[in-house]
């Protein structure tokens, strides 16, 4: 039988977190806490391919594997036999332990499974089922039925039960040296000087209750360029791209778009840099956290827990009614109904708050 204190002498983990980008930068931390709880550990993540990308900037990952699991949206249409290779492949390792990493609406059974098949002794994971044995370190999932917690603090929790703890809590992500340059050239480029205030702007999102609508976006520049006048750089994907040009740029405002232009490490190097990020996008806000910059994050209400983690910020919801809502069915949980004026003010408000604080760093110095 095997005890709790068997992780303690697990030197090569496999963390698996087969989600989005986004829920591999909510592991970080508990990556770096199970990293610190055995001398010379080696941490190999399993990602989706999506997640995967984010290797080369994950200090406590020594190693990924890609895989789009066949129960997810990715992996579903994947033949049976490149299942079979990834548990060949996953076998071949010789892991001495597997920490499943789950949203709290996931069931960890099917990778606890996969875990199993390759020969992984121990298995560990948040769990509500009975999972006769797929799991040797099943944990009572509270979630979401007693509590809901940040993910980052679930996966901090998951770990502690394992016997890995740490003082920094920080998400992590490191820009490449030669991003950060190429990010700076590209601003200087645009008429940006990249040491002075200038802001970053998502405003594409993937669920529709998510998405700021555009009108309010176009609102919200102009009165930016108002109140604030820095320069203003929009971000997105390829496939956001027409959302972000249907946006209204007023006469004389410095706004530029890389709008599918960035791959993640861009990103992340140009978000580093930003002295505000203003997002109504999950992913790019854990994104910045992780690169310690400032956030505005405009929320949907059932998005309440994944608020900025560990950096200074601004959560802004939708109110409880929506009568402008354009949505013909709405749960009041939508950010349509969240006044541009409203964010102009938390920005103008986090900005006074963090930059005077970097103002008394450098005085200090």
């Amino acid at each position: 039988m095997t005890t709790m204190t068997d992780w303690n002498d697990a030197r090569h983990l496999l963390c698996v977190q087969l989600r989005a980008p986004g829920d591999v930068l909510t592991c970080t931390p508990a990556l770096r806490a199970l990293r610190a709880q055995c001398p010379g550990r080696r941490l190999t993540l399993l990602a989706s391919a999506a997640g995967a990308a984010l290797a080369p900037y994950l200090p406590d990952v020594d190693a990924v594997l890609a895989f789009d699991a066949p129960w997810t949206e990715q992996g579903a249409a994947a033949s049976p036999a490149s299942h079979l290779g990834s548990i060949a492949r996953l076998a071949a390792q010789g892991f001495d332990g597997a920490v499943i990493f789950t949203r709290c609406s996931d069931s960890a059974l099917p990778a606890a499974l996969l875990c199993q098949l390759a020969g992984i002794a121990l298995r560990a994971a948040w769990c509500r089922e009975n999972p006769t044995g797929l799991l040797t370190h099943p944990i009572a999932d509270p979630e979401p039925g007693a509590m809901l917690r940040h993910p980052v603090q679930r996966h901090l929790d998951l770990v502690r039960r394992l016997g890995a703890e740490i003082a920094d809590e920080r998400l992590a992500f490191v820009p490449l040296e030669m991003d950060l340059a190429a990010v700076r050239r590209r601003l200087r480029t645009a008429g940006i000087d990249p040491s002075r205030r200038w802001l970053a702007l998502h405003p594409g999102a993937g669920a529709q209750a998510r998405r700021y609508p555009q009108r309010h976006w176009s609102s919200l520049i102009r009165a930016l360029h108002e109140r604030i006048g820095c320069p203003l750089v929009l971000t997105g994907g390829a496939h956001e791209q027409a959302l972000i040009d249907a946006i209204d740029i007023p006469a004389g405002a410095r706004v530029h778009s890389l709008a599918g232009q960035l791959d993640i490490g861009a990103l992340g190097a140009l978000l580093a840099q930003a002295s505000l990020v203003v997002s109504n996008n999950p992913e790019s806000v854990q994104l910045a956290a992780a690169v310690g910059t400032p956030i505005v994050s405009l929320q949907a209400l059932t998005d309440a827990q994944h608020t900025p983690w560990r950096v200074p910020g601004r959560v802004l919801n939708g109110d409880v009614e929506c009568p402008d809502c354009e949505r013909s069915v709405c749960h009041h949980d939508c950010v349509e109904s969240l006044a541009p004026a409203r964010v102009v003010d938390a920005v103008c408000s986090l900005l006074k708050q963090t930059e005077a604080y970097r103002a008394r760093e450098v005085a200090l110095e």
